[in-house]
């Protein structure tokens, strides 16, 4: 059964989904989901591995179709290459003499939605990319070779990559994975001025929110094909997650931190001890 906190239609939406499933053969990942993301809105999608996080990336940047249902950004069908969108990934290791760089990465956002240059277009290209390197403080490494680049600078270009497009919806797939927590608050700290700046949605797939907590407006938690959508503070109960999981869950708070933890002492999430 698929037990949801939903929330009424908006024409204003930044994204939209109706009915959306979406399914591998006889497996379906969910189904029924109903979720509308205002403009500046911050939403957290969290769950255990194949949930179906990812999958809800690759629907939105129109990579895969649903199986049923329908899906909108900013009143649109999603596409590949949309400009409405910005997309920052999990940071992943380079080789160091990859011959690319910061200012080269950061520009291929802007390429990716754009045919054709010409004299004017490489202007634009140009203004544009030095723009969002300015945006994320990171002016120092437009000509830095990126794979000499620690792991939080190069997150840094992606998301300078991903806001090169000026996009009204930011997707983050697990973008603080491998920082260490200097670098996590670094990135965070781009991603809400972005949010708060210029209304952009955020939509941010994370297995831990406990860095993004004090900005998660709303939470889609995804588990075996059941979901919950609503205020951090009504999904992150105990007795919600134990319904979703269907076995006892414990959410604990220590310090202003959310601990889940299963009925065997592990982290749901992740399979580790919770001590």
């Amino acid at each position: 059964m698929v037990v949801a906190l939903r929330t009424a239609p908006s024409v204003t939406s930044a994204v939209s989904l109706r009915g959306a499933r979406v399914s591998f053969g006889e497996r379906t990942l969910w189904d029924g989901l109903d979720l509308d993301v205002a403009p500046g809105e911050f939403l957290a999608v969290l769950g255990p591995n194949g949930s179906g996080k990812t999958t809800l990336m690759r629907v939105l940047l129109g990579l895969l179709p649903l199986s049923a249902g329908e899906v909108r950004i900013a009143g649109s069908a999603p596409r590949r290459g949309s400009p409405s969108i910005g997309y920052v990934p999990q940071q992943k290791a380079l080789d160091p003499d990859l011959p690319l760089r910061g200012q080269d990465l950061v520009g291929l956002g802007f390429d990716g939605h754009r045919l054709g240059v010409g004299l004017r277009g490489r202007r634009e290209r140009r203004a544009r990319v030095d723009a969002a390197l300015a945006a994320v403080d990171g002016t120092a490494y437009a000509d830095a070779p990126i794979g000499r680049l620690s792991g939080g600078e190069q997150q840094r270009l992606r998301v300078a990559q991903a806001l090169v497009g000026d996009p009204g919806v930011l997707l983050c797939d697990e973008p603080l994975l491998s920082l260490d927590l200097a670098h996590q608050r670094t990135v965070t700290r781009l991603i809400e001025a972005r949010r708060r700046d210029f209304d952009t949605a955020v939509l941010f797939v994370t297995h831990e929110i406990n860095p993004v907590l004090p900005l998660v407006d709303r939470v889609l938690y995804l588990v075996e094909g059941r979901f919950r959508i609503g205020p951090p503070e009504e999904v992150m109960t105990s007795a919600v997650l134990s319904e979703l999981y269907r076995t006892d869950v414990d959410v604990l708070r220590v310090r202003d931190r959310l601990v889940v933890v299963g009925a065997d002492g592990r982290d749901v999430h992740h399979g580790e001890s919770a001590s």
